[in-house]
């Protein structure tokens, strides 16, 4: 029984290092194709010294989870930059909290500090990234820069509107590999990162770590003389996370070679790993964010006068379509044109042209640009629009991370579903419609959704 819980616990750190090192990866895509490689094997590695040494960072669901919503963050950063939940006060005191919004009005950046426990089911699915597109939306704010703790709490992530012209994601990333900081509390970690975006010094910083991390790893004798006795509970435990972390940074290692090695003309494809993060995602927890997504443009439109706002009439339409479609959802990609539903409403009401939700996965939130995209296997290209996330994925030859179904037995992108059998993939969530009079309300309106569902429901029910 000892023996299997020491198993388990491996197993469960070896995975929290995994995550880790996949958001040390995230932030090294900028970098040559040629050295990213490095940096990723480097970032395992570190991660693996720390599992071996004082252990790895506390998972955030060891925490309760949070009750905030987009919109009361939102509200709350409209009087202080900075929005702490209880569940973290003990990390980053009231006046730690004043310190850290003294340092942002020094910078006279729009810099917003959200440190949020993030679970499975929440208001935000359990993502960052979630949390960041969610409160950004709420704020309507742009230029906008956001640090966030990250899915599991002790680390950093950033990002930035409309681009991420100061380093924003960098300087996040960089203060997980600064040695100074290995023991430092949060409030620590957010002084450093907003030091390294007012500086521009992010990129900077992140590459000399991810280097000097790669050398003391390359430095280090292969044995560790300062091991537990063989056999002993501490010994085997550290020599069965080692061995495992270091195999999946083979693995990985060996994966990004071949993808380095593909003809630059290939089409981006979709990794399974894609797929499988999109079918754990918490459909509950989007569900009651698509509701609230519908509650708040009801607010909107109840404080809206028609003499003064032009597109009120739009706005009902979409308010009345987001509400059938949540009613009858049947899964992600539903409830996923909730969110597109509501926010074209939103549109409708906005003084100034608003593009739709990201074409990839309408969760990313409302689009930084418009680009064109050839899909997998044509000849022709769209014009979609697409978040600043997914916009550099495609710069870069990358897979953007994509909203899949299963369909017929097999899990796709959602906008491979013929368009018969799907409105979304037909409208890619509003990204591929024919012009100003052809709204995703309108087509709900005429039964365009509920014919696709009907299609769909006897032979391809969401998993």
């Amino acid at each position: 029984m000892s023996s299997d819980r020491t198993t388990i616990a491996a197993t469960t750190t070896i995975a929290a290092t995994t995550t880790t090192a996949a958001s040390a990866a995230s932030a090294a895509t900028a970098a040559p194709r040629h050295r990213l490689l490095p940096g990723l094997l480097a970032a395992l590695l570190l991660a693996c010294a720390a599992l071996l040494g004082t252990g790895a960072p506390a998972r955030a669901d060891a925490t309760p989870a949070t009750t905030a919503t987009g919109e009361s963050i939102a509200a709350a950063l409209k009087t202080s930059p900075v929005y702490v939940d209880p569940a973290f006060a003990a990390a980053v005191t009231p006046a730690q909290q004043q310190q850290i919004a003294e340092q942002i009005a020094a910078t006279g950046l729009p810099i917003k500090v959200v440190l949020v426990p993030l679970q499975q089911g929440d208001a935000f699915g359990g993502r960052a990234k979630g949390l960041s597109a969610v409160v950004q939306e709420r704020l309507g704010q742009s230029p906008l820069i956001m640090i966030t703790s990250d899915d599991y709490g002790s680390w950093l992530n950033g990002y930035e509107w409309p681009s991420d012209t100061h380093q924003v994601r960098d300087s996040a990333n960089a203060v997980s590999l600064l040695k100074e900081l290995k023991d430092a509390g949060l409030a620590a970690k957010v002084g450093r990162a907003i030091e390294l975006i007012s500086t521009g010094k992010g990129t900077e910083v992140y590459k000399a770590e991810a280097a000097r991390v790669d050398r003391e790893y390359s430095a280090r004798p292969h044995t560790d003389d300062t091991a537990g006795a063989p056999g002993s509970s501490s010994s085997s435990t550290g020599l069965f996370a080692l061995a495992a972390v270091l195999v999946l940074a083979l693995v990985i290692g060996a994966a990004l070679v071949a993808r380095s090695r593909r003809p630059r003309h290939t089409a981006f494809t979709f990794p399974d790993a894609v797929f499988a993060a999109d079918r754990a995602a918490d459909e509950a927890g989007l569900r009651r964010q698509a509701a609230d997504e519908v509650l708040a443009l009801g607010t909107l439109l109840d404080g809206a006068d028609g003499s003064t706002t032009p597109g009120l009439g739009r706005a009902l339409d979409a308010y009345d379509a987001a509400g059938r479609v949540l009613d009858a959802a049947d899964g992600l990609p539903d409830l996923a044109g909730v969110l597109a539903l509501a926010a074209e409403g939103r549109a409708a009401l906005a003084t100034e042209p608003r593009l739709p939700l990201c074409f990839f996965d309408p969760r990313h939130g409302t689009a930084a640009r418009r680009t064109t995209w050839r899909p997998l296997g044509r000849r022709e290209r769209v014009d979609v629009a697409v978040c600043e996330d997914c916009a550099q994925a495609l710069k870069a030859r990358r897979s953007p991370q994509v909203l899949a179904v299963r369909d017929q037995g097999r899990t796709v992108p959602y906008f491979e579903v013929p368009a018969d059998r799907s409105l979304w993939a037909a409208t890619g969530y509003g990204s591929l419609l024919s012009g100003p009079d052809d709204t995703l309300a309108a087509r709900v309106t005429t039964g365009a959704f509920t014919r696709t569902t009907n299609r769909r429901r006897p032979t391809d029910p969401e998993d």
